[in-house]
């Protein structure tokens, strides 16, 4: 009986570290995600200040352009 109930005792914390050890894992992938997401947003951004920075740019052009034809 005390045989059973040790193998019983032990099958149970193997399934519990199986289990916890597969979920630390798991949860790894989607870290790499969102990471990903992360980078895609920044880069977005970028784009967009760069595309902003142009436009004030061009603007402050026309505005010297319309000066001196005045």
């Amino acid at each position: 009986m005390s045989k059973l109930l040790s193998l019983l005792i032990a099958a149970a914390f193997a399934t519990v570290s199986v289990g916890s050890f597969a979920a630390s894992h798991g949860g790894a992938a989607k870290g790499e995600k969102k990471m990903e997401a992360k980078k895609e947003m920044k880069e977005e951004k970028k784009e967009e200040k760069k595309e902003m920075k142009e436009e004030k740019k061009e603007m402050k052009e026309e505005k010297k352009a319309e000066k001196k034809g005045k």
